[in-house]
């Protein structure tokens, strides 16, 4: 089988266009449009292409006459102009007055009046709306009747001083065109706000909302600062497989991935169809892999064959867990000054709207020092609190999420607190064990309202200790062999640390449910979009 990884860049203009990008007609063109349909959105795009060719400038003779000695000439990538480009400076705009610009997006409101017509129209580059104003004079006027809540349109005029209060900036529009309109009797997203869990049914539309829009936008920071950290610093990253012969946590909560359930007939593959064995275990010889394979539930024992070669490496992909559940300082450091300086606009909208004092809890990760605990003081802490909590405080029990919360948000004050030696039975085969012999050199780091956020652990070098290990839990050693090589040949010391990253989204946002931090989630029951 072979795997091919692709950049896949997707934009709203078509990049062939002589004039400025433009939104294309066709993205939201089914597979086999009607012949009606076709026409329709062919005669929409050749009036887009003819306008977009009229304003644009011809090309200088020098580079006209290159291209046709040449073919026909790749164009050089233009950045779209964007409203955060136009808003988000520390003039907030006020440079851009009397200068033209066309802004592509989606209609949240339309207020008509006499005289005048107010379209607020976002796209996605920031929380802020660019308020469009129309008259009856403006090009497209003719088209208002289509101007609803969800419409797409390309709105081209000059930027102007607002008199309005709410904003200090406006497009006076001299021509307007509607791209993809929107019934407004059934578009699921109106002015009024809407829960979180309906929109959860609608999750394909529901990044146009406020909300998951500033989601999604520190989300990308937080992924682009992870990288940036690590790549700052000398790691290499690393692209773990998604596909494993081996449970890496030694849960047994993994999905299974087999080729022996076929789609092909209707309503599924029927149970006596899957090959067996004569026992009446599934025959997984037959299989693609022959072997049973899985959706990794981590990538860091991967990651240790790099680790050993190339001493620092850091991996970023998904990861899987067939759970049935619907719930190190200078990087976190890291990440919150990004997310301040970057996402300025979100993080007030979440600090309004979504959690009051967020921002003020994210400067204590930055400001104050980290608390380490050892496990044996933090059940010690626990159990002199005198708290009832829900679960039993015990040690050799693990911590759950209200033991973590109440540690760093009551004990500490909101401090990150990191608690370090824990019992080697409630962790996973391959930590360092200690020279007590209960305990293992583990970690994790417990922020307020997510509790932990990153767990890692120095990893079991030794490889009689390591074989000891798989032996006690009845772990198959022959199906990590290759993880025990990293010790027969040339074996380190090393550790490293995992990050549960919608669980950071979680901690920065103030979302209270882990679905809402996830573009398309899977919990369930429910595996929609």
């Amino acid at each position: 089988m072979a795997a091919a990884a692709a950049t896949r860049l997707l934009r709203l203009a078509p990049r062939r266009l002589q004039g400025p990008p433009r939104a294309c007609p066709f993205a939201a063109l089914p597979l086999h449009p009607t012949p009606a349909r076709l026409a329709a959105t062919t005669s929409r795009w050749r009036r887009f292409c003819a306008a977009a060719q009229a304003s644009a400038p011809p090309p200088p003779p020098a580079a006209a006459a290159a291209a046709a000695a040449s073919g026909e000439a790749v164009g050089e990538f233009r950045r779209r102009t964007r409203v955060a480009d136009v808003k988000g400076g520390e003039d907030e705009g006020a440079a851009w007055v009397g200068k033209q610009l066309a802004v592509r997006g989606w209609v949240r409101t339309c207020r008509a009046q006499r005289t005048v017509t107010f379209v607020e129209v976002n796209d996605g580059s920031c929380l802020s709306n660019m308020q469009c104003v129309l008259t009856p004079d403006t090009e497209g006027y003719d088209q208002i009747d289509s101007i609803t809540t969800g419409a797409s349109v390309l709105v081209e005029g000059v930027i102007a001083s607002s008199q309005g209060g709410k904003q200090k900036l406006e497009l006076k529009v001299s021509k307007i065109s509607v791209i993809g309109e929107s019934d407004p009797t059934s578009f699921p997203i109106q002015k009024k706000r809407a829960s979180r869990e309906f929109l959860r049914t609608v999750a394909h539309l529901r990044p146009r909302t406020n909300t998951f829009g500033a989601v999604a936008r520190v989300r990308n920071a937080l992924a682009y600062a992870t990288h940036k950290f690590f790549q700052d610093n000398g790691f290499v990253w690393v692209a773990s497989p998604i596909i494993t012969a081996s449970d890496c946590e030694g849960a047994g909560e993994q999905f299974y991935v087999t080729t022996l359930i076929s789609n092909s007939a209707e309503g599924g593959s029927l149970v006596k169809d899957i090959p067996s064995t004569k026992d009446g275990r599934v025959d997984w010889s037959q299989d693609f892999f022959c072997k049973p394979a899985f959706l990794t539930v981590s990538g860091q024992l991967n990651g240790e064959t790099y680790a050993t070669a190339l001493s620092d490496v850091y991996t970023f992909g998904p990861t899987f867990r067939a759970e049935n559940s619907n719930t190190s300082r200078h990087l976190a450091e890291f990440w919150v000054k990004y997310v301040l300086e970057n996402c300025k606009e979100d993080m007030d909208f979440f600090n309004t709207w979504i959690e009051k004092g967020i921002i003020d809890r994210l400067n204590d990760v930055v400001e104050k020092n980290f608390v380490h605990l050892s496990y044996s003081d933090a059940i010690e802490l626990l159990v002199g609190s005198k708290k009832k909590f829900e679960f039993p405080v015990k040690w050799g029990l693990d911590l759950q999420s209200e033991h973590e919360r109440y540690i760093t948000e009551v004990a500490f004050g909101g401090r990150p607190v990191i608690i370090r030696d824990y019992p080697k039975e409630i962790k996973a085969f391959y930590m360092r064990e200690n020279d007590d012999g209960k305990t293992v050199a583990a970690m994790d780091l417990l922020v307020p309202r997510v509790g932990e956020l990153i767990g890692g652990s120095q990893r079991e070098e030794r490889l009689d200790y390591l074989e000891a290990r798989l032996d006690e839990l009845n772990l198959n050693k022959d199906s990590y062999w290759w993880y025990l090589d990293l010790r027969r040949y040339g074996s380190v010391p090393h550790a490293g640390f995992g990050l549960g990253f919608e669980r950071l989204v979680q901690f920065a946002t103030g979302m209270d449910n882990i679905r809402d931090t996830i573009p398309f989630p899977r919990v369930p029951g429910s595996a929609e979009f």
